[in-house]
Parts: structure tokens; sequence; C-alpha cells
């Protein structure tokens, strides 16, 4: 009874520091996880093995890199870190980009937890159920993420890239031949310390971008947000915007948005695949790694691509849903 007796008071402070905390918890494990994997992929992953995994071919390399993140399965706020050092281990700029908006959404944790979040919602005309939902979220993620990976498969690594990284992929790409692997215990050594730096840095521009999501989840008053749902021309960009200053990871983020019943399916689609594109974390973090100029032109076309194909996927897959159902029910014995 002492201890409950000497409890702080709440207070709007109390609200915005336990928000901060609750997010720091969720996304700092995911942070940890990437630049470990970083670390590893810097120390261990030979130069110029994805030459020889990746299409010759630039268009089809950059088609491939969609699909990368099921081989390294990482949620966006681990991603950035994993993306840097597989570019300065020669990754080609286009199949980066492709993989950096793709990962976070074409991943098999993200796809299961999505058809969990929506397996109690209806699939009825106009509105997708869990299946459909993870079918649509998907199939744009990669579809966007590809076309921005083609639109920069003629951009040169310096006009994109942030000096120190571009400097780290040019000298990958001028190395001739692979040197002589170190010791074990000198690579592990060597992958523990860049996972390190790594994570100073990545937790750096998280901490910033957490602070303002837990302003905007305290000291916003949250049932205004569905004032905006009666038409889909405030609803998509509405929650696209929510799902910018959430800062929500990108396994956990379904649950948030199937609930939201006076949201159409678009809206909620254009929730699931912008967030973990870009969110307000993520600009602080794509400022680490890219050029401030490439990173408002990423922004902007994320925003235009994913409000502007939100609304006539959802009907896309809503025509494709009933037929792979029924095709379904023919194949099962």
């Amino acid at each position: 009874m002492i201890i409950l007796a000497n409890l702080p008071e709440p207070s709007r402070l109390g609200d915005v520091l336990m928000s901060f905390l609750s997010i720091v918890f969720e996304g700092a494990p995911y942070i940890l996880i990437g630049t470990v994997m970083s670390g590893f992929i810097a120390a261990f992953l030979p130069s110029k093995l994805l030459e020889k995994v990746l299409p010759k071919n630039r268009v089809l390399s950059t088609f491939a890199a969609g699909f990368m993140g099921l081989v390294f399965p990482v949620c966006e706020c681990a991603v950035v870190p994993v993306v840097r050092r597989l570019v300065q281990k020669g990754l080609p700029l286009s199949c980066a980009i492709t993989y950096l908006v793709s990962a976070p959404i074409i991943n098999p944790i993200v796809i299961f937890s999505t058809m969990s979040a929506f397996q109690n919602v209806e699939a009825k005309t106009g509105v997708l159920g869990s299946a459909g939902m993870a079918m649509a979220r998907v199939s744009l993620g990669y579809a966007i993420a590809v076309l921005i990976g083609l639109l920069l498969l003629r951009k040169k690594p310096r006009d994109v890239l942030a000096p120190s990284v571009a400097a780290g992929m040019e000298k990958a790409a001028a190395a001739t031949e692979e040197p002589a692997p170190p010791p074990f215990n000198t690579r592990l050594v060597q992958a523990m310390r860049t996972s390190m730096r790594d994570f100073l840095d990545t937790a750096m521009y998280f901490a910033v971008g957490v602070v303002i999501t837990s302003v905007f989840n305290t000291q916003v008053d949250q049932a205004k947000v569905e004032l905006v749902a009666g038409s889909d021309w405030t609803a998509i960009p509405s929650l696209m915007g929510l799902s910018f200053v959430l800062a929500l990871c990108s396994t956990s983020d379904a649950f948030i948005a199937a609930p939201m019943a006076t949201f159409s399916s678009a809206a909620k689609l254009a929730f699931l695949v912008f967030g973990p594109m870009l969110d307000v974390k993520l600009v602080f973090m794509y400022a680490a790694v890219f050029r401030r100029k490439f990173v408002i032109w990423l922004c902007a076309a994320m925003f235009i691509l994913v409000a502007g194909l939100s609304k006539p996927w959802t009907l896309l897959i809503d025509q494709v849903q009933p037929k792979a159902a029924e095709a379904a029910k023919v194949s099962t014995p």
C-alpha cells in the first residue's frame, strides 16, 4: 500500500514517456536483430556472392530482389542497416532499394500476422478478408517496390547514397578478386564491432522518430481521426498519414488496421502498405544512408503510388479472391 501511495500522478509527460518506452521496447529488438545481421553480412558474406546469385540482367535482378525478404526476413526497423551492408557488399542500387521497400511486407512473419489479424473479417464484395488482404498487401508492396527499383536503374550510386556509403560500394566494385578471409574469430569480432556501430547509428535516428510518434499517440485526440472515414478520397491519405506518425512495426500493424470497421478495405490496404515503407522513424533512418534530395523523392514517390493504387488494387483483388477460392475448392478432393 505504501508503494502504491508513492506512485506519481498521471500526467501528459508521463503518458508520453510510457508511450515512448513501449515503442522502444517493441522496436529495439528488431533493430538489434537487423544490426547483428548487418554485422555478420559485413564480416562473413563474400563480396561477389550477390553478383553470382542474382541474374546478370539488371531488370530481372530488380524483380528478383523483391523476394529477398523471404531470405532476409526483417521488418522496417531492421532493414535499413541490412541494406547498407548489402550495398557495400556489391548489391546493385536498384536491387537494394527494391529490397528496402519490399522486405518489411514480403516477409513470412508479416504475411502470417496479416492473415491472423483479418481472420475474423468476413470476405464479401468490397471487403477483403484474411487471404484477400494478405494477397493485396504482398502484391501491391511488391509492385511498388519493383517499380521504384526500375526507376533507379540508370541512377549513379553517388547521386543517391550518402558519401560514406557510396565510397564503400565503389570500393567493393573496384575489388577485382576476393581477398583471403581472415580467421573465424577475427571475423566474429569484426561482426560484433560493426553491429555495435550500426546499432548506435540507427538507434539515434529511431529514437527521434519514436519521440514524435509518442507525442502524437498521447496528445492528439484519436477519435477525430475517424471523422474522415466516410470517403476514400479522405480516408486513404488520412490512414497513410496515421501510419506515418504511429510508426508501427510491420509485424503488428495489421492488428491495428483490422478493427477499423468504419474504414474501407482500400484505406486499410494503404495503411498496411505505406506504413512499412515510410514512417517517422524511417525518414530519419533513411537519412543515414541516402542523400537528402533522394529521401524527399523516395517519400513523394511512395506516397503517390500507394495513394493512387490502393483503391484499384483492392477492386482487382476483390475480383480475384472469389475465383481463387473456387479454384481451391475444385482442387480439394
